[in-house]
This record gives C-alpha cells, structure tokens and sequence, in this order.
C-alpha cells in the first residue's frame, strides 16, 4: 500500500525582520538583519547584548485587549502565525471535521517570560498571592499548540515537541508521520519561541554561545565564517498547513512543496557539543533522504543549522561532506539565522518555510556576513547575495542541544 502524499498548503511567519510571509521573503532576499541591541530589558551588563527581537508586536490587532494578558508571548505568537498559515492555505475550520484535524508545535522554552516575571514578583513580595493565578497554564510548554486547537476547534491530535533547538522540525516531522498514517487529514505545525528574557540570555551568555559582536549587531551571525563567535539568540514563530495531497486537491489550493520524508536521531554524545566529525549528522540526513526514497545525488540545496558557533558549523559541513563525499560541493547552503539569529524552539519550522518558498520561487537568500573563508567550511554557503536556482530537493538540518538532531526532505511537486 502506497502512503499518503503531504504537501504544504498554507505559511505564517512572524520574525524579527518581517511579519508574513511575504514581507519575510522580501527582508531573506534584501540580505536584511533582524539582530539589534535588546530593548527589552537592560543587558549592559551581558557580555551579549544584541538578540533578534520582533519590536513593536502588534498585539493588540490580533487579540482582544483582555486576552493579551492570558497568552504568553510564545502563544500570541503562535496564534498570529497559524492565523496567517490558514488564511494562506483558504482553510475554514468551521466546515471541516475538526476530529481529523491535529496540531502540534515545538518549543524550547514556553511561556519563559511569565515564569521570570512571576518569579521575580514572589521574591520581591514574599506574597505567593501575589502570583498570577492562570501562571501555570501561561507558562506550560503545550500552552501554544493547546490555544491554536481552542482557538480554531481543532480536536485531532494535540502535541507539543520540546526538544531544544530541533521541536519545530520534530513537530512538522511529527505531523508528516500522522498524516501518512491515516490518524488525520490535515495538521498545523511548528514552532514558537519568545526566549529574550534575563534569565534566558544570562544562562546563554554562560555557555559562552552567544556572539559578542555588540558594537555591531547586524554583523554579530555570520555561520561559517572563520570569524564566527557564537549565535545570536532570536524569538519567532512559524507555523505549516500540511494535508495530504488529495485533499489538496480536492479543495484547489496552492501548494508550496510536499513533505518527502523526515528523520530523527540521537547523538548521544553531550548535552551541549556535538561530536566533530559530523558522523550522527550526517546520519540523520541519511535516514530522513531514505525515508524520502531519494538518492544523495538528487539534493539541490540545504537550509543549515548553521548557528554561528566555531563547533557548530564546522561539524554541519563535516557531516555534509561525508554524507554526500564530491556532491557536497554542488548543493547550495545557506543559514536563515544569519539574519534572524537561532530562534531555538522555531528555527526548524520558520527555516521548513524557507525551504517551501524556495522550492517555489526557485531563488537563494544570502548568508549574510561571510566576509572571511574558513578552510574548514569550505563549501557553497551562498554568501551575501540572494541568486536564483532550480532547486528540486531540499534539505533542513536542526541539530538541538541534547544531542537531538532533525532532518526534513521536501521536494518540487511533480
């Protein structure tokens, strides 16, 4: 029995350098940073001052005045880019059966500033009635995934993937899975992470894997370049409409790309490091192109991990190299987050939507900040301006902390 065929129907992206899709694509092509000095708290005292904020969210636009204090940022952000997915996929829940519709969303972090906020407020007082009373459902990691089904009555399957840097691609590859099952029709996934909190940034800051570029932030991500000195942390959300390809049909919708195969691995080497050579790397990019059932020579381009940090970077193109030996060379990379910096729990869902619109439009967006080659990182990163290509088959690697490594495939519907 053949499995079920899923594509992707619908996109919504919230960033640091654009809200929707096609203002994001806009910003990717231009070349546009997102990285600033943080506004929202006072980080004079960071080593990193600089992160990927979405400054001026406008809220108010999209929920009423007293719903906004019973979100997380983490879940108005989601909630603004599953708007923006279903209205780009012409998706009506309300004429649908809702039982064959599932949602799954990946964060790292949750609702991280209601914690530090509600925190802070127990310590200042000594008065835990003083405490928000709805804090622990702001503040759970499934809040997201869980005010999107409300939201929309959406009473399929209702999962949250919290592992690190990879959830949101876990969470697509999670969605792949049930569909091709026949479990659901149609499922809303991705990731949000809303992460520039005091707390989040100090503890970033001691593991020295924040870059220090502050005189300079725009310039602070730069994956791959010799001169590279850590990620600069982002918030953001990216959130896919996929269904399987008859029901796409059937509704006479615009499709994006079809979802060709997904993998997950475990390094199990550090919490923190990945091992250098890039062996488990390369793996889990093996797997996902076997479950794809497309051959290594086929990938036209990867969407990197590509963080900006020196072991980072170096074990990515180690893996590529060893995965796809002389044809590494002739894949196109790029790194989204040299714009937007590491969104951590959203990186793999808002690069999966990098992914889609390239396969559609058939263009590169830069690494921007490539300045100074690395004989170790040697390989076509597309380097500081967007240019066009014919891409068929593409790639994107999420590689989390935890030795919890990702890879989705998504190709050109033929």
């Amino acid at each position: 029995m053949s499995r079920r065929r899923v594509v992707i129907t619908g996109l919504g992206v919230v960033s640091s350098i654009a809200l929707g899709k096609e203002a994001f694509w806009r910003a990717l092509l231009a070349g546009q940073s997102g990285i600033k000095r943080i506004r929202s708290f006072d980080a004079s005292l960071y080593a990193s001052q600089i992160a990927g904020e979405i400054l001026d969210f406008p809220a108010e636009e999209f929920f009423p005045c007293g719903a906004i204090s019973r979100l997380s940022r983490a879940s108005q952000l989601a909630l603004v880019a599953s708007q923006m997915a279903l209205e780009d996929a012409h998706f009506d829940c309300k004429i649908r059966e809702t039982d064959r519709i599932g949602t799954v969303i990946g964060t790292a972090l949750g609702g991280a500033e209601v914690y530090e906020n509600q925190l802070r407020r127990l310590m200042e007082t000594n008065n835990p009635r003083r405490v928000h009373p709805l804090s622990v459902p702001l503040i759970m990691a499934n809040a997201p995934a869980a005010e999107i089904a409300i939201r929309y009555g959406l009473k399929g399957p209702n999962m949250t993937f919290s592992t690190a840097c990879s959830s949101g691609a876990h969470a697509i590859g999670y969605a792949l899975d049930l569909i091709r099952s026949g479990r659901v029709d149609i499922m809303m996934a991705g990731g949000t992470e809303a992460c520039i909190v005091p707390g989040v940034v100090a503890g970033f800051n001691s593991l020295r894997a924040l870059s220090m570029h502050n005189n300079e932030p725009e310039r602070a991500s730069r994956p791959f370049d010799r001169t590279r000195d850590g990620f600069a942390i982002g918030e953001g959300a990216g959130v896919l409409i996929l269904e399987t390809l008859e029901s796409a049909k059937q509704r006479d919708v615009h499709i994006y790309a079809e979802v060709a195969g997904y993998a997950a691995a475990c390094e199990a080497y550090h919490i923190v490091h990945p091992e250098t050579t890039g062996t488990e790397e390369a793996r889990v990019m093996e797997l996902a192109l076997k479950d794809a059932e497309i051959p290594i020579g086929q990938v036209d381009y990867i969407n990197t991990h590509g963080t900006s940090t020196v072991l980072n970077d170096l074990t990515e193109t180690n893996a590529i190299k060893k995965l796809f030996g002389p044809h590494a060379y002739r894949i196109s990379l790029n790194s989204t987050k040299s714009m937007i910096g590491h969104t951590i729990g959203a990186a793999g869902a808002v690069e999966a939507i990098v992914c889609a619109l390239t396969l559609q439009r058939k263009v590169l967006h830069p690494t921007i900040n490539y300045e100074n080659s690395d004989p170790d990182c040697d390989l076509d990163y597309t380097p500081n301006h967007a240019r066009e290509k014919d891409v068929h088959v593409a790639l994107s690697n999420s590689f989390g902390f935890g030795s919890n490594n990702a890879c989705l495939v998504m190709k050109a519907l033929s």
